[in-house]
């Protein structure tokens, strides 16, 4: 599938007026809408060797480099956020094939406490629609709900509040599959990857490939067959 390399410039959902709006960026542009639908993927700690980080941050930069002849600054921001996007296929495509790296969620009992965070949060801080755990990854799919729902343990700031969610998640995640491993330090890496999905045959499309992950990876023949994957009643037609 191919939808990571589609044009935010051509999209009906962002636009220069509205990007400029609950943008932000750390190592890579952020654009949250309150009421927009997100895939989301979050990787382990050193799930991916440091020379493959460092040829895809390289090959990045270039890119980047040629967004900044830009002048108009709305279109600029627009032209980053499809960076993001191709950052992130490139990412995923590496984390579906590497043999080495960190893999606790190849483990059920570590899967299973990330499950558990993951659908304890479904109804309170978001709407969850799809999700599934690899062993080195997790992909989301899901939409905030609205400005008077908090995060667990703290009140969930605007307009960053998907940021502020998937912090939240981490750190209990973490705190808990640390003590299970009977190790300290980092679990996951510190930041994770966020796209806006445009409209609804876009998220179709998301859905599927998160659910076909595991089968494009090789770990099981039938997405049906992988214990970690879930998908809301009535959103998937395959």
């Amino acid at each position: 599938m191919k939808f990571a390399r589609q044009s935010l410039l051509g999209s009906g959902h962002l636009t220069e007026k509205n990007v400029s709006r609950e943008y932000y960026r750390r190592r890579l542009p952020h654009y949250q809408p309150s009421d927009a639908v997100f895939f989301v993927t979050c990787r382990l700690t050193d799930s991916l060797p440091r020379e493959v980080i460092l040829d895809l941050m390289r090959e990045r930069d270039e890119r980047l480099a040629a967004t900044r002849k830009e002048r108009d600054q709305p279109k600029r921001k627009l032209l980053e956020l499809n960076e993001q996007h191709l950052y992130f296929e490139a990412f995923d495509k590496y984390l579906d094939n590497v043999s080495t790296g960190s893999d606790w969620l190849r483990r059920d009992d570590v899967a299973g406490i990330v499950a558990e965070a993951i659908h304890f949060r479904d109804g309170k801080e978001f709407e969850l629609l799809s999700f599934c755990i690899m062993p080195n990854h997790v992909h989301l799919v899901l939409s905030i709900l609205d400005q008077g729902a908090t995060v667990v343990g703290r009140r969930a700031s605007s307009p960053y509040r998907l940021t502020r969610i998937l912090e939240s998640l981490k750190w209990y995640t973490a705190r808990e599959c640390n003590k299970l491993l009977g190790r300290k330090g980092a679990f996951w890496q510190h930041e994770s990857y966020d796209h806006v999905v445009r409209d609804g045959a876009e998220q179709q499309h998301v859905i599927e490939y998160v659910v076909h992950n595991p089968v494009k990876a090789g770990l099981c023949r039938e997405w049906k067959d992988w214990k970690w994957t879930y998908v809301k009643d009535g959103l998937l037609t395959v």
